[in-house]
């Protein structure tokens, strides 16, 4: 390596890792998948709440879930014609309010939300480094009967556990075999709930504790309720018991809807009140959910996702041009091909996209025989330059017009699309092609001419790989890659392919005569 092409080199390698790594963190950040076509799970939950209107004011206020463990809040709305909707956020805990003026008899009101799984972020947690945060242990009073039972039943439990998570568990197993425990027979029997009966008694252990509510999902589901669970603070973060079961942790399927705080559901103005769940599982695409998500976040500026649609479908085109460029590079620099023009062949390929491959081969081999007819023609009339191309695009025009028109006619719904093709650059290449064709025959027109289509085929077949056209138009930052590409070509000045094939013959006579001394 040179002194004077390192800065080159590091420039390339810059390119190389500045297009990688942003590619990356927007993956990360947005979670914009690298693969076409990826599916993402998303929720559908609505919450249905029934109660018996009395015939005055209502307001209805039901906590709503807040970023769940395991789960992210993507959508939410509620459907309650005539009433009042509003999410209020107090202390930490969100809360839609349904309110009305006067309502009377049988009230029905929705909330749905959508849930998206699978995420590895966590709801809001207490700082373990900061004590005043940290929670208390809830302070309870027990009638006498009650006090010995809880005192004698946590002794038991200590006796057997070290940690605020085997205290829980031991509790558990003593709650869930209440005949072989006459103290916790007892305490249920009191009680009421095996739920509630463990937050009490981990809060007396000095252990704060609170109840939860959470969702079991599973798909096609309706009218469930939520599942009572108990969380208790082990020093540094809630954990999640399960009472009926001893589960501990949070399910994947589980949503904690409603964590301490205030009531599930309160209702003013009405009575029987309830709530219950339904739910469905949806899929839906991960490039538009990322999009839709992370709006806001500072990598969604580096996407065209943002711009109106028509401007997005300009950008999707535009972003394939250097594929198209690095397959022009390869073919002339390491392959050696000849095309007439350098880019009319990327030209040729976004032409391609438009009319598919079969008709828009047809169509221009088409137009560029006739033009080259009329062009051999227009060379008898002796014009200038200048006017001999403009009267060659004006005839262009009208061949793919007439073209057009004609496939219509005929019932070909592809031959409208050939008026994607750029004229001008059409009009050119005859001129081009015509004054070679004078200058070193009709065979050299056949080899450029052969190169430029198949260079545009080469470069349409890449371009319209899903995968390419994903990539592109998700990343455009790996555009910076492949200029890097054409610049470490741009310093190729070794032998092409097809020079080597060109002096193959050469090489073989030099082998035999190579050999014909040694013998």
């Amino acid at each position: 390596m040179t002194q004077s092409r390192v800065p080159f080199y590091l420039i390339v390698v810059s390119l190389v890792v500045a297009g990688l790594a942003t590619a990356w963190a927007r993956h990360v950040e947005m979670e914009l998948p690298f693969w076409p076509g990826e599916q993402r799970p998303v929720w559908l939950v609505e919450a249905r709440v029934d109660f018996q209107a009395t015939g005055g004011e209502v307001l209805v206020s039901l906590d709503l879930p807040d970023n769940p463990p395991d789960f992210r809040l993507h959508t939410e709305h509620a459907t309650s014609p005539g009433y009042g909707f509003s999410i209020i956020e107090e202390g930490g805990d969100r809360r839609g309010e349904w309110s009305k003026r006067e309502a009377r008899g049988p009230q029905t009101l929705y909330y749905k939300a959508q849930l998206i799984g699978g995420v590895s972020e966590v709801g809001p947690q207490p700082s373990p480094d900061d004590e005043q945060q940290a929670p208390k242990p809830r302070s309870l009073y027990w009638e006498e009967p009650q006090d010995t039972a809880a005192n004698q039943l946590l002794s038991q439990a200590l006796e057997t556990s070290s940690t605020p998570e085997s205290l829980t568990r031991e509790l558990i197993k003593r709650l869930n075999n209440p005949t072989g425990d006459q103290n916790a027979s007892l305490l249920i029997e009191e009680v009421g709930s095996r739920s509630l009966l463990l937050e009490r008694l981990l809060n007396q252990a000095d252990i704060p504790a609170r109840q939860v509510m959470g969702l079991f999902l599973e798909d096609a589901r309706r009218r469930q309720t939520l599942t009572p669970m108990v969380e208790a603070y082990n020093g540094e973060e809630w954990v999640l018991f399960n009472p009926q079961t001893g589960e501990q942790g949070v399910p994947e399927n589980l949503v904690l809807w409603h964590r301490g705080g205030a009531s599930l559901l309160d209702v003013t103005g009405g009575r029987n009140s309830g709530v219950s769940f339904s739910m469905i599982r949806q899929t839906v695409p991960a490039e538009e959910l990322a999009v839709a998500q992370f709006s806001d976040s500072a990598f969604a500026l580096l996407g065209v996702q943002q711009l109106p649609i028509e401007e997005q479908s300009m950008f999707k085109m535009l972003f394939l041009l250097p594929l198209g460029a690095l397959v022009v590079v390869f073919m002339r620099i390491i392959v050696g091909l000849k095309t007439s023009g350098t880019f009319m062949p990327v030209l040729i390929s976004l032409a391609f996209l438009q009319t598919s491959l079969l008709p828009g081969l047809i169509s221009f081999v088409v137009v560029v025989s006739l033009g080259l007819m009329l062009r051999s023609y227009l060379s008898h009339l002796n014009l200038l330059l200048v006017a001999r191309i403009a009267t060659l695009v004006v005839l262009v025009i009208f061949l793919i017009s007439m073209l057009s028109l004609l496939g219509y006619q005929l019932g070909f719904s592809t031959g409208m699309t050939i008026t994607f093709f750029p004229m001008i650059i059409i009009a050119w290449t005859i001129e081009r092609m015509s004054i070679l064709w004078e200058e070193e025959g009709a065979h050299e027109v056949v080899i450029q001419g052969g190169g430029s289509l198949l260079v545009a085929v080469m470069a349409y077949l890449l371009m319209q790989l899903p995968l390419a056209n994903h990539l592109s138009f998700n990343f455009p930052e790996l555009n910076l890659v492949i200029l890097a590409l054409i610049m470490l070509m741009g310093q190729y000045t070794g032998y092409k392919l097809s020079e080597l094939r060109r002096f193959r013959a050469m090489a073989l006579e030099q082998e035999a005569a190579a050999g014909s001394d040694k013998s």
